[in-house]
């Protein structure tokens, strides 16, 4: 398997995957009682550590490889948008997930979660569809 289809099927994986914490985990957050969410929460954060740590690297390592590999507009591009996407997965979401583990979960973050999280699903979905224009 080719450098570039890995790439395009990491892109992929990490697209429908915050498509589905958008539209579907992070809104159900509101409906659970408090204590149930930090039990759920806890049981959430560390099943989906084992699928996106792995692919944030793998995507982060390919990128770097691409961007070593061929100095292009498109690597460099691709790699900004990456840094972007752990810049604000480390210093927005993993502190807002560390207060719903400690019990700082009311409305306010809950509703700030979703609302931040549209930045990293465009960003993603942007960048798995520029690789695919590339691919092809």
């Amino acid at each position: 398997m080719s450098i570039a289809l890995t790439r395009l099927l990491v892109d992929f994986g990490l697209v429908v995957l915050i498509w589905m914490i958008q539209l579907v985990v992070y809104p159900s957050f509101r409906f659970f009682q408090k204590e149930d969410l930090m039990r759920w929460h806890g049981k959430y954060t560390s099943a989906l550590a084992v699928i996106v740590i792995p692919l944030m690297f793998l995507q982060l390592g390919l990128s770097i490889y691409d961007l070593i590999g061929v100095f292009s507009v498109f690597n460099t591009l691709s790699f900004a948008i990456i840094i972007a996407l752990w810049f604000s997965t480390f210093l927005q979401f993993v502190p807002m997930h560390g207060a719903i583990s400690d019990g700082i979960a009311n409305e306010k973050l809950l509703y700030s979660l979703v609302k931040k999280n549209w930045l990293r699903t465009f960003l993603w979905s942007s960048l798995f569809i520029y690789n695919l224009f590339n691919y092809l």
